[in-house]
């Protein structure tokens, strides 16, 4: 499994997401979607790069559906960016390596100077 990503399920949100005192960036995912398998070495990687400034999580669909319900995740992937409890961010989709780190910068960047 993943090294420096977090599973979480809809029974641990809470406490990893909403609760973290760092940003939490979650991705919803499954393991049937090909855009997802993609996204996961990304993610391990940007994760294992800014851990110190991010935690990413990863939510499998499949597994759990109340938060993606309750965040209105229609298609997966998903990325949705917290910071103190609260959604400031959502990103569809998946781009390349480079494309998906300026992304995230970007939103990350805009978190901590606020």
């Amino acid at each position: 499994m993943e090294q420096y990503t977090v599973a979480i399920t809809d029974a641990t949100f809470e406490e990893e997401v909403l609760q973290s005192d760092l940003p939490v960036l979650v991705d919803f995912w499954a393991p049937w979607c090909p855009s997802c398998q993609a996204l996961n070495p990304v993610l391990e990687d940007y994760a294992r790069d800014n851990g110190h400034r991010v935690k990413v999580a990863k939510l499998n669909v499949d597994e759990g559906q109340e938060w993606a319900r309750r965040l209105g995740v229609t298609s997966i992937p998903t990325m949705v960016l917290f910071h103190r409890g609260e959604k400031v961010d959502q990103i569809l989709g998946f781009e390349s390596k480079p494309e998906t780190y300026r992304i995230l910068d970007s939103a990350l960047q805009q978190v901590q100077s606020a």
